[in-house]
């Protein structure tokens, strides 16, 4: 069926800032058939199912190209427990187990993540997880474009920034490779070729040379995207440099072949400027983690980076799935880092959360609406209090939106949300059963774990 948005204000995001006022644009299948003056669409696909867009706006679809469903789960938790940033360093990102689940119950936390993301305007998601097969079924569901990225490493018994030596695991290796070749032979181009199935490696000090090695021959010749967590961490650049004679983090990875144009690199904000430049000459795209950065006082130099080459995309990592919030404290974040209040624009954080994500999930004919474009979308309503004297409409959605304002999400020309109501996934159920699970979880760990430290106010289940 064609769709005709009508009477709309229509940002598309693209290289130009285009904005077109009192507009429609056309949906026919899977593609944007047209854009233009609202009369002349309409005029021009009379059969077409007409959505009238008075005080909507109608923007591309945000790319996530970072983030852990089940780490939701977490919430309220992990977000105030960030390891030290000088030495001593000691390992992983939290002093607190994560409680274990059944994969079912991970399931559900994993689509409470699809959920809060489809509400606040994400339509391409890239998943870093362990054993994502297990979940796969509930990520297709959702209708939301996805890079399902499996998970390898051979470090044993050990976490990112842990400094106790490098202990190799065969096993390890191997069981990973396993994962990842399984998830990709039975899911890749699932859900109509919305789902793509990509490479993980989990960080420079959880994998050896060897598993690097094979992790990118797997990557080229399974032809699809790799990813890995690069210089979250101060303690994460001290144990590759104690691992591997000195080097940093990225001069490890270049030394193995790893850097290369369809690696996106998740935080990158612990460089030394060598490693930027490494980075941008291979054209590496940054998962620009904003919101997590602030949380955990650490951000990367977004300006260097671009400067040097990377295409800069944006996500959420952990905890939160909100793309409206990670995008304007992205632009905090760099203003500060800068001392500069007028760069970066809210026109390159757009495209930071949209375009550049797209293309950095090998996605190229989406992330901005043009003719013949993939049919992912937003609707936000504009006439909200803090929106209002709508002027610069850009400008205006990054420094005051909420996820709240997103109305409607498209993706692949289908509606998987519609005026404010997910069609694809049972959301009442979702919370109330991701809330008994995480409650229950928590609590049982601390009944069985004396000895681990109760967070204040944490409410017990």
């Amino acid at each position: 069926m064609t769709v005709v948005i009508h009477s709309t204000t229509v940002v598309t995001g693209d290289a130009d800032g285009a904005i077109h006022h009192d507009a429609a644009i056309a949906i026919e299948g899977r593609r944007i058939a047209a854009i233009g003056p609202s009369a002349e669409i309409r005029a021009r696909f009379p059969q077409a199912e007409q959505v009238d867009g008075t005080n909507r706006a109608v923007m591309p679809g945000f790319a996530n190209t970072h983030t852990h469903f089940g780490l939701t789960l977490a919430r309220g938790v992990y977000e105030d427990l960030s390891p030290p940033h000088k030495p001593p360093f000691c390992g992983g990102l939290s002093p607190l187990p994560l409680p274990p689940l059944t994969a079912e119950e991970n399931a559900v936390m994993c689509q409470l993540g699809a959920l809060e993301a489809i509400r606040s305007g994400t339509t391409l998601v890239l998943e870093d997880g362990f054993n994502i097969e297990s979940y796969a079924p509930q990520m297709v569901a959702t209708g939301l474009r996805m890079v399902l990225a499996e998970r390898a490493w051979d470090r044993e018994g050990a976490s990112i920034g842990d400094p106790t030596p490098f202990t190799v695991s065969e096993r390890l290796a191997e069981a990973g490779i396993a994962r990842i070749e399984r998830l990709h032979a039975r899911w890749h181009g699932a859900g109509e070729g919305r789902i793509s199935v990509g490479v993980a490696a989990w960080a420079p000090d959880m994998c050896s040379p060897e598993l690097l090695r094979r992790l990118r021959a797997l990557q080229q010749k399974l032809d699809t995207l790799c990813t890995i967590h690069l210089n979250q961490i101060w303690g994460e650049v001290a144990a590759v440099q104690a691992q591997r004679d000195g080097m940093l983090p990225t001069e490890y990875l270049a030394s193995l072949g790893f850097l290369h144009d369809r690696l996106v690199a998740a935080h990158c904000r612990c460089m030394e400027h060598r490693e930027e430049k490494l980075l941008g000459a291979a054209r590496v795209s940054v998962a620009f983690n904003s919101a997590i950065a602030a949380r955990r006082g650490l951000s990367p130099r977004i300006s260097v980076l671009e400067a040097e080459g990377c295409n800069i995309a944006m996500g959420t990592d952990n905890m939160a799935e909100d793309m409206v919030e990670v995008m304007r404290t992205g632009l905090f974040m760099e203003r500060i880092r800068r001392e500069d209040g007028r760069q970066p624009t809210p026109e390159q954080a757009l495209a930071w959360a949209t375009r550049n994500g797209y293309r950095a999930c090998g996605v190229p004919d989406g992330g901005w609406l043009a003719q013949g474009n993939r049919a992912d979308l937003i609707m936000i309503r504009t006439d909200r209090a803090h929106l209002v004297p709508l002027m610069r409409l850009v400008s205006g959605f990054v420094h005051q939106g909420q996820a709240a304002d997103v109305q409607s999400v498209m993706v692949d020309g289908r509606w998987i949300m519609r005026e404010g109501e997910v069609l694809t996934m049972d959301e009442a159920h979702i919370v109330r059963e991701a809330d008994r699970i995480g409650r229950t979880a928590w609590a049982k760990l601390f009944a069985e774990r004396p000895d681990l430290e109760v967070p204040p106010g944490f409410a017990q289940a």
